[in-house]
């Protein structure tokens, strides 16, 4: 017997908008999958030929990119700051809406203008990401990577300026923070890993379903994209 596809799925946020895509594609896990309580981190589904894992969202990219997973759910921004050529995102999910985005204190964006800015000083969790994106426009970009919090580096005088996702905005808001520039609009991708699509026939039919999920509309199959070579979905848009 093969052993079963498995799908990461990232804890937090996105896991309440998630589940409600994996049903329509036919993937209907167990009860304790839905239960941000529970400490287990591998789930069945209704499906034995298919199981879940719930990992952190920065790591979903990781499984799927060296094979212990083989499909997963994960943010473009992930996928543009770790630009694995492993994966394939064949689908935009639809979900997960946010900004990556540019913040600095309110009495600092008064009177700023970002395009006299020539170096810049930030905290992020997308370091790659932040440099490329600075870069591109001329401007020299120390990055300084923190993992959460991030909007506490301007006040304790780690880096005047932020970039991270933003979606109300409020938490920025609640810490003396405005949006200066949008990085980019961010969505939640279905990813795949490339040789598993290749070698694995379970894995086409698994990432059509989700295209139906996501837009009950005729379609080009995965396997048309497949036997074609077509890699017409950019990791971040």
């Amino acid at each position: 017997m093969p052993a079963p596809l498995i799908i990461a799925v990232p804890k937090g946020r996105i896991l309440a908008e998630a589940l409600p895509l994996l049903e329509r594609a036919g993937v209907r896990p167990e009860p304790a999958f839905s239960d941000e309580d529970s400490r287990a981190l591998r789930f069945r589904t209704d499906t034995p030929a298919i199981e879940l894992i719930r990992v952190r969202a920065f790591d979903v990219a990781t499984f799927v990119a060296h094979g212990a997973a083989q499909l997963g759910i994960v943010g473009s921004d992930v996928l543009a700051e770790f630009s694995y050529s492993e994966l394939y995102a064949p689908v935009d999910l639809g979900i997960g809406h946010c900004r990556l985005s540019v913040a600095e204190p309110a009495d600092m964006a008064a009177t700023d203008d970002p395009r006299g800015w020539s170096h810049v000083r930030v905290a992020t969790k997308y370091p790659h990401v932040t440099r490329t994106h600075f870069a591109a426009r001329g401007v020299q970009a120390e990055t300084v990577k923190l993992n959460g919090a991030m909007e506490l580096a301007p006040t304790l005088g780690l880096a005047p300026r932020i970039v991270d996702l933003v979606s109300s905005g409020r938490t920025l808001r609640e810490n003396g923070l405005v949006e200066v520039e949008v990085i980019a609009e961010v969505t939640s991708r279905l990813v795949v890993n490339r040789a598993a699509m290749k070698t694995r026939g379970d894995v086409v039919p698994l990432v059509d379903a989700f295209r139906r999920a996501v837009a009950p509309t005729p379609f080009v199959s995965s396997a048309v994209e497949k036997r074609e070579g077509t890699h017409a979905h950019p990791l971040l848009d």
